[in-house]
């Protein structure tokens, strides 16, 4: 009897520890964000221009600064303070140092696409409610020994349902208005669902972030999955709005999404130093004060994207000035081999960056 005690005890032990050995990462986007505000902050000649700020007075005291470095960090202080000191950022133009989208259309379905299968679909060229045939990186992961039944999604936006392909994925997707559903919900489970449930804005294609954050930060408490997606919205939904202010103060808010999620996994033994936060944006945006709420085919500048990445094994560079080109279809691989894995699919898969490998720890 004692043998078999200690035999199951060694067994346990090992799966722990090979579950602790892998790598998490925290996949995070926040929709159509221009890397001119990630690196340069706010924007003068959009900032004081009534058309699209309400009370350009707040704004100024609130996001202007003389120099680009007191800007950003004014609008993204947990960027600029933090992730700038341990991490990674990767996208200044103003250094040669670019990342872009590969796919032509420069919209969100095929940026996502792009981001998580690897791979351009030409015939993605629609933000319609259409499953996407191509395999992504999620489901890929969902199918290996380190992961499997460790991976999950939480998107404002209501496509992922569709972006994912729900039904061949077989991982749980949280997106737009969905209730969280588990078997036993917690308190603020249960009231985020009732809030869901009378929002006015239910039937909206984008759900407020702040439910997408509140609903995936219970679920990781909960389940603690190793591969997370968490998709934010409403930076793009403002913009398009041609709302700058509120563009910029719900930067300002993904900012502190940022520390918030930090801080929770560094709290948390099961992801504390063993976590990957790897940070992006499906589309840029017209890079003109007269373009910047657009984006697309037409609008210059709408391929420009960045990349931030902070946590286990990544070296800590900062704000890196070398030119280089890195493209969000080579994060998907990217993203696998960070994790010990080689994404194989039905479909060709972009090569991973060997600028972003480089700079990884061994």
């Amino acid at each position: 009897m004692k043998r078999l005690l200690i035999l199951l005890l060694v067994v346990a032990t090992n799966t722990y520890s090979q579950t602790k050995s892998s790598p998490n990462i925290f996949i995070i986007t926040t929709d159509g964000f221009r890397w001119q505000e990630i690196f340069n902050g706010a924007d003068s000649a959009i900032l004081f221009n009534p058309k699209y700020v309400k009370d350009t007075g707040t704004l100024r005291y609130t996001y202007w600064a003389n120099t680009s470095e007191e800007r950003r960090q004014k609008l993204m202080p947990f960027i600029w303070n933090f992730i700038a000191q341990k991490g990674q950022l990767w996208g200044n133009r103003n250094y040669g140092n670019e990342v872009s989208v590969t796919n032509p259309y420069k919209i969100s379905y095929p940026g996502y696409n792009e981001i998580l299968t690897g791979h351009i679909d030409w015939s993605i060229n629609l933000n319609v409610a259409r499953d996407n045939p191509n395999s992504n990186i999620l489901a890929y992961l969902n199918t290996t020994p380190a992961y499997k039944d460790k991976v999950a999604a939480f998107s404002s936006w209501k496509l992922f349902d569709y972006i994912l392909n729900r039904p061949e994925s077989n991982i749980p997707i949280n997106c737009g208005y969905q209730l969280a559903n588990d078997d036993s919900l917690t308190d603020t489970e249960e009231a985020l669902n009732y809030i869901q449930t009378k929002s006015e804005e239910k039937n909206e294609a984008t759900r407020k972030d702040v439910l997408t954050f509140t609903v995936a930060t219970e679920y990781i408490k909960k389940k603690h999955p190793k591969v997370t997606y968490i998709g934010f919205g409403e930076t793009d939904e403002y913009a398009h709005g041609g709302r700058y202010d509120l563009y910029l103060n719900q930067a300002n808010l993904f900012d502190k999404f940022l520390a918030e999620l930090w801080e929770l996994v560094q709290s948390d033994p099961f992801y504390k130093n063993n976590t990957i936060f790897f940070i992006t944006t499906d589309h840029g945006r017209g890079e003109k004060p007269s373009t910047w709420f657009t984006h697309g085919f037409w609008a210059k500048g709408s391929k420009e994207t960045w990349l931030l990445e902070l946590g286990a094994n990544i070296k800590s560079l900062g704000e890196v000035k070398e030119k280089s080109s890195v493209t969000s279809i080579q994060f998907a691989q990217t993203i696998a081999n960070y994790l010990g894995e080689s994404f194989t699919a039905e479909h060709s898969v972009a090569k991973s960056s060997e600028v972003l490998l480089s700079t990884i720890s061994k």
